[in-house]
């Protein structure tokens, strides 16, 4: 986790936006826009956006993985190669 030094006002972000646009291209560093002293948003380029979404998305996945297998659901990796096996044979 990059350290939190971009800290801005909301003022500075309404008349820096450009800049901060530029700065978050160049090094990627995410910023904290604060309004009456505590923290209100964070700003980050699109791409790590992105990256964090898709992290997101998969750690859900592997969540609801989880909660089945503990639920007793859900076919060993044994009988999961096995049936991928023959579909794969049955195919034309």
């Amino acid at each position: 986790m990059p350290s939190v030094t971009n800290i801005k006002s909301i003022s500075f972000l309404k008349s820096h936006a450009a800049q901060i646009s530029e700065d978050l291209e160049m090094n990627g560093n995410p910023f904290i826009i604060t309004q009456n002293g505590e923290a209100s948003m964070v700003i980050e380029n699109v791409k790590q956006y992105q990256e964090k979404e898709s992290l997101i998305a998969a750690l859900k996945i592997i969540a609801l993985g989880e909660k089945d297998r503990i639920q007793g659901k859900g076919i060993s990796a044994a009988d999961s190669r096995a049936q991928l096996l023959a579909a794969r044979q049955s195919r034309p």
